[in-house]
């Protein structure tokens, strides 16, 4: 058996997990990424911590939206919770997850996501970068939280290979510019995924956001981001530092945000729109979540 769906199976079955792992099993099986299908989007995501494993409504729209796709032939994903000066990528073998959290069900810190070897598509990925690019493989490096556990919840059979790419720098330029080099990848049957959180001001929860309430500097900076979005307006969301409302408590700091220009960047026309896939909030933070083709 699957070193994943080992693990998996030692999960207590009234765990709300355990129902999702049932709830796609009982989809059948998901058609693979053909180049008659033309480019796959990319996409951005609200990733979430842990706690999404619980979340019965939001993994059926994360589902969803990996079933309304063909299957990838291989993800390459930009985490929040990797940030470099310089370009990395994650080791290309099978390697341990990285468990960046605590204060959690230990539940979550023996999860696996044994995904194939990558090799092929770091290679494709060296392809349409710049040959004076330098791109360092951290062997020892697994993929963390911004990678894995959406990945998991979106493709639980673990079988798409995956390589995560560090985020770099939060200059909006340079991130749209590595994006659009990502571009032909989405031709070769590859998700290029930018994973962050709308609104992640940590700091900020309180007791009533626990509760369900949503304060207004996370409304207020989501509808501004839709907005924007929904426009096509790439200028209005570069600007966010100056334009965005609420944004000292919606981002404290940036890096869960700025992964969305990595994916607007990838567009065939950033200008175009996006189409929103996942949207609302979780204890008070949102989670919107798009794709542009």
């Amino acid at each position: 058996m699957h070193p994943t769906a080992v693990a998996d199976a030692r999960i207590d079955p009234r765990h709300p997990f355990a129902a999702h792992l049932r709830h796609v099993a009982g989809l059948g099986p998901h058609r693979s990424w053909t180049p008659d299908d033309g480019p796959l989007p990319a996409l951005y995501l609200s990733h979430g911590a842990p706690p999404l494993f619980e979340d019965t409504p939001w993994m059926r729209q994360l589902a969803a939206w990996a079933r309304a796709l063909p299957r990838p032939r291989a993800v390459l994903i930009v985490s929040a919770h990797w940030e470099s000066d310089s370009l990395g990528i994650a080791s290309t073998a099978p390697t341990g997850l990285v468990y960046d959290f605590g204060g959690f069900d230990p539940l979550y810190s023996s999860m696996r996501y044994d995904t194939p070897e990558a090799s092929d598509l770091a290679r494709q990925l060296l392809a349409v970068l710049p040959e004076t690019a330098h791109v360092h493989e951290h062997r020892s490096r697994g993929l963390d939280h911004g990678a894995w556990v959406p990945l998991k919840v979106m493709y639980p059979e673990a079988d798409v290979p995956v390589l995560q790419l560090s985020l770099p720098t939060h200059d909006t330029a340079t991130l749209l510019a590595l994006g659009e080099r990502l571009r032909p990848l989405r031709e070769q049957g590859v998700l290029v995924v930018g994973s962050g959180f709308m609104t992640h001001g940590l700091p900020y929860l309180t007791r009533e956001m626990l509760g369900g309430a949503v304060p207004d500097w996370s409304a207020d900076f989501d509808a501004w981001a839709a907005d924007a979005l929904g426009r096509g307006d790439v200028e209005e969301l570069s600007r966010f530092r100056l334009r965005a409302p609420g944004l000292r408590y919606a981002h404290p700091t940036v890096e869960h945000f700025t992964p969305l220009f990595v994916t607007l960047g990838a567009a065939t026309d950033p200008a175009a729109g996006v189409t929103t896939t996942v949207d609302g909030f979780f204890i008070g933070l949102a989670k919107r979540s798009f794709q542009v083709a």
